[in-house]
């Protein structure tokens, strides 16, 4: 069968770039093995936020005694968790169908695989096989998938990955967590908040690794105020099924160097996540993947063949579903002819959906030294923030960094609840060349929680109202060196 063009995945990254083809006036059909939305809708990003929120929700009900109300503890329904965060799931399955069957997508179930530059077979459920030809372009848009450690065999019960962690049967009393970036923290924060106790064993010296320095403890001590345990430069020596849950020994800082033994009910394998490409058959298009199994593309989302277009985690870090979608309805436009369209961000944010919430867009502090730069650096603690108090939501920190020579702002990193909302600010503000004066005059609502990112603005310049302003530098004497 010949088509204009084929999508292969249908994850935020595929499903942008089938919609936009379909907009453009191109015949598509889009192919996943799985449901339509792929991990983010089915199994990642949405569920987990759903599943966040009810964390959020039950430890307002539990600190409710703390502004006056008087409120019985929550009592967690699993059953209804799962009800509530399947009806998410499903709602948005629904919304992306129609818009599917709005713009004349053709979606289909099967595994895909290339059998030439511009031919896929597909193989259906039913065990039949068709083979399409594009005419204009093909969309590789597999996504990724948790990394499995072989020494610590998955059974989705008691050793599980993250595509299991949204579905547990029962909320587990003790919890271990591998892993200490932006999954393992975000299902830390998931399951003390339903009641859990939680440990974090992460072998860096930092949780959020790549995160600002500043930031990154920050949260670690957020969280360890909240209960989580969190084990810095340290190890799982070995882990294995015990009884009903599973035995690991854990060695490093934490444990002063020496082994030791804790049993949980569940561990969480969060070690990061692998491109999926291995059922495509690659070297039938022309294609081969590099030593860590990533595609590479141009600004145009290109591969090195004609004709055929890779986006989202199968190109490469930051593995996030909004840069998916955004190079989605790039290739989209190039394969229909729009030779303007582009990937070229100045900054992709990162939202890191704990409780506060992180979210981060531009250069850390470490990263604005090492390429160079003189820094000024604002900073607004959120416990002088008026509308966080009125929120009983004093832990966070609002960060800028900007170069000292031009004022120009080089990242912006928040620790806030609607972090991944204030974080918006910031990525206009990159794109838009502000500077931090820039965003110090314009006028912020009050009272908000956005103003506090006018007043981290306002203390890179010692203009701070609601906190005490660092005092500037002494100059240096004449003729003293330094």
């Amino acid at each position: 069968m010949q088509i204009d063009a084929i999508v292969i995945g249908a994850g935020p990254g595929g499903y942008h770039a089938a919609i936009r083809l379909g907009q453009l006036g191109k015949s598509v059909i889009c192919f996943d093995r799985d449901e339509v939305g792929g991990v983010c809708l089915n199994w990642g990003c949405i569920p987990t936020k759903a599943l966040l929120h009810v964390g959020e929700v039950a430890r307002h009900i539990r600190d409710a005694a703390e502004i006056g109300l008087t409120v019985a503890a929550p009592h967690v329904d699993r059953e209804g968790v799962v009800k509530f965060t399947d009806s998410v799931v499903k709602a948005n399955v629904g919304g992306v169908n129609q818009l599917f069957k709005a713009n004349g997508v053709t979606f289909a179930y099967g595994e895909a695989s290339f059998t030439g530059p511009k031919s896929v077979s597909l193989k259906k459920r039913d065990g039949s096989t068709e083979v399409y030809e594009a005419k204009d372009g093909i969309v590789i848009a597999t996504g990724s998938a948790p990394v499995d450690v072989k020494a610590w065999p998955r059974d989705g019960d008691t050793i599980i990955n993250s595509d299991d962690a949204v579905r547990l049967k029962k909320i587990p009393e003790t919890m271990l967590v591998i892993g200490g970036g932006v999954i393992g923290l975000e299902f830390a924060t998931v399951y003390t908040r339903l009641g859990a106790k939680v440990l974090v064993v992460e072998m860096m010296p930092q949780v959020l690794t790549g995160t600002d320095l500043e930031i990154a403890k920050t949260m670690a001590r957020i969280l360890k105020k909240q209960g989580v345990e969190i084990a810095l430069s340290t190890k799982v020596a070995s882990l294995e099924k015990s009884g009903k849950g599973v035995k690991a020994v854990i060695n490093g800082e934490f444990t002063n160097g020496k082994d030791e033994t804790r049993e949980f009910e569940v561990a969480l394998v969060a070690v990061g996540r692998r491109p999926v490409t291995d059922a495509l058959n690659l070297a039938a298009a022309g294609l081969a993947t590099d030593e860590r199994g990533f595609l590479a593309v141009d600004a145009q989302r290109r591969t090195k063949v004609d004709g055929i277009f890779a986006i989202g985690d199968v190109t490469g870090a930051p593995l996030l579903a909004h840069k998916a979608m955004k190079e989605g309805v790039v290739a989209a436009e190039v394969i229909a002819g729009d030779k303007s369209s582009a990937f070229d961000p100045v900054a992709v944010p990162n939202c890191v959906y704990t409780d506060p919430e992180v979210a981060t867009v531009g250069l850390s502090e470490e990263e604005a030294k090492a390429a160079g730069y003189e820094l000024r650096i604002g900073k607004f603690p959120l416990i002088a923030s008026g509308r966080a108090r009125t929120m009983n939501e004093s832990d966070g920190l609002i960060k800028l960094v900007g170069d000292a020579k031009t004022d120009a702002l080089l990242g912006m990193h928040i620790i806030a609840p609607q972090a991944e909302s204030l974080i918006g600010e910031g990525v206009i503000a990159l794109e838009m060349g502000a500077t931090l004066e820039d965003i110090g005059l314009s006028i912020h609502p009050h009272p908000t929680l956005t103003e506090s990112i006018m007043d981290a603005a306002e203390a890179a310049h010692g203009k701070a109202i609601h906190i005490v302003n660092p005092k500037p530098k002494a100059p240096a004497a004449v003729g003293a060196t330094t």
